[in-house]
């Protein structure tokens, strides 16, 4: 059913207004199909969990809001193979799978937003991005109506990217993904505070759910609860600079943190550049940066997207000041 000027409000977890000048609900495939002929040449707009985007305006032409479920296994010697439906959110995915007794997922537990958004940012959090666990995807081509199988290099991913980010930018509507999950799992507990939450919960051999138990509890005491405060998760991407940029940093701030990546480029945590430039937990009218993790911007109850915008911006001009680095915002902003 095709809705007319339908407030986005509850539909994004930053909980800003926005009127969607048409609106469906997508639980099926030929929903959409339909749903797209009736658009014509009106412009469309792919809406999941909500937890990615930062409204700054009403949003014309039709929304589409994908809600389709589903999720199948099957295996061979190697892999447990998880197919599953765009409109799934993902962290009942990664405890659909570990209740199973498969491992992979277990240290991007509690991330939000749906399983269909997540080739689109190569989603990642402690030490594993999707792409370490991605088989295929099958996408709908918008100008033809057809549907394309993409494997894992026909994605392009790249650090919180993928062809579908760039390139293919609205092109394809992702229907489902395939997860490829080793047997021969080997769970990562060295990167961040994994280890350290583990020994405080006396847990000497832990297992993927252990893990994931490990992660949600970080991601709980760091993180603001979206049904709480209104927030995205990480607002902007860890930024990676090169080695000479790096040596320089470091010979001015010597406990800057740092990930060696396998170019030899390095990364810096977000978070910390915006907690040194003195944001951390600062509140500029309805919105600020959370006073636990630099990393994220909330909306006190009365922001406008346009507002959250203006801090983000007042943001990546003080670390490009201060730091002569350039910070990418994660999020995508519409309207």
């Amino acid at each position: 059913m095709i809705q007319q000027n339908v407030n986005l409000r509850a539909f994004n977890t930053f909980g800003l207004g926005a009127t969607a000048e048409y609106y469906t609900l997508v639980k099926e495939e030929d929903d959409l199909r339909a749903a797209i002929e009736w658009a014509g040449e009106k412009s469309l707009f792919v809406l999941g969990g909500g937890s990615n985007i930062l409204f700054i305006g009403d949003v014309q032409g039709l929304t589409l809001h994908i809600a389709t479920r589903g999720i199948c296994y099957s295996e061979d010697k190697d892999y447990h193979y998880v197919e599953v439906s765009a409109g799934e959110p993902w962290h009942y995915v990664v405890m659909h799978t570990l209740e199973r007794g498969i491992g992979g997922l277990e240290n991007l537990s509690l991330i939000p937003g749906q399983i269909g958004a997540a080739p689109v940012q190569n989603i990642g959090a402690y030490g594993v991005e999707l792409k370490d666990v991605f088989h295929s995807l099958t996408a709908l081509h918008l100008p033809t109506l057809e549907t394309h199988q993409f494997n894992l290099s026909a994605c392009r991913f790249g650090y919180r990217s993928s062809i579908f980010k760039t390139t293919a930018k609205g092109e394809y509507i992702i229907l489902s993904v395939k997860l490829a999950l080793a047997k021969s799992h080997t769970l990562l507990r060295a990167y961040g505070d994994i280890e350290k939450t583990l020994e405080q919960m006396a847990v000497v051999e832990p297992t993927a759910k252990d893990i994931s138990r490990a992660v949600i509890q970080i991601r709980q005491s760091k993180l603001p609860d979206p049904a709480v405060i209104g927030n995205a998760g990480s607002f902007f991407k860890n930024p990676v600079i090169s080695p000479l940029q790096y040596a320089l940093l470091k010979s001015q701030y010597d406990n800057i943190p740092s990930y060696v990546q396998p170019n030899g480029n390095v990364k810096i945590p977000a978070g910390w550049l915006i907690e040194q430039a003195g944001w951390k937990g600062k509140q500029v009218g309805h919105c600020g940066v959370h006073a636990k993790q630099a990393l994220v911007l909330v909306n006190y109850g009365q922001a406008s997207g346009k507002e959250l915008l203006k801090l983000a911006e007042s943001i990546q001009h003080d670390i490009a000041a201060c730091f002569g680095v350039t910070l990418e915002m994660e999020v995508n902003v519409v309207g």
